[in-house]
């Protein structure tokens, strides 16, 4: 993104890819280190969802090096094609109908629904080309209590919610049960590619 624009200059503005309309900038992941910040908040219309992505979300990420210029009208004109945001798209992970870029989620703390704070996300783990897993840091007060090693692989299906505010990410499951999962056992048995 041009260094001319900031965050509070584009909230609220449409987003056009030539003429069409694909969505309106709600805002921005807030963290003390620019680089983890590298999109920005799209909610996305209906039928641009429909057509573009596998599977509709309300919310979507915005890189923020696709902006090219603001329109006369006010608009934020994308510097590439439908297809390539539908590339970009691609490359994200699903959480309650939103899809997030990794750049979103990276240094997370992650917690479990009973409010223990795992750890924090480090990075992903693909599986032939989609997002299955995040991996976490743990604490080590964490690691005596489950017998945990110093980095766990937690299930992209695992993940409940974000908070904005607090900047974490919510399981759908305790972290006992997260630990006896199939899907969690599989990533974490070394049965994934990188």
């Amino acid at each position: 993104m041009n260094d001319e624009y900031r965050i509070q200059e584009l909230l609220q503005r449409e987003v056009y890819v030539g003429n069409t309309l694909v969505g309106i900038i709600t805002g921005e992941r807030s963290h003390p280190r620019d680089e983890f910040v590298q999109s920005m908040r799209l909610e996305v219309v209906d039928d641009v969802a429909g057509e573009f992505m596998r599977k509709p979300a309300d919310s979507a990420p915005l890189s923020k090096e696709l902006v090219h210029s603001i329109r006369p009208d006010g608009g934020v004109k994308l510097s590439k094609s439908m297809r390539e945001l539908q590339r970009r798209w691609r490359n994200t992970i699903r959480i309650n109908e939103q899809l997030w870029a990794p750049d979103e989620l990276l240094d997370r703390a992650v917690m479990d629904n009973d409010g223990i704070d795992l750890g924090n996300v480090v990075s992903f783990v693909k599986v032939k080309r989609t997002f299955r897993g995040i991996v976490v840091n743990t604490h080590a007060i964490l690691r005596r209590k489950y017998d945990l090693p110093e980095r766990i692989i937690v299930p992209v299906k695992q993940l409940a919610r974000t908070t904005s505010f607090l900047d974490e990410l919510i399981l759908r499951c305790s972290a006992s049960r997260l630990v006896t999962l199939p899907s969690y056992l599989a990533l974490n048995g070394g049965e994934t590619e990188e």
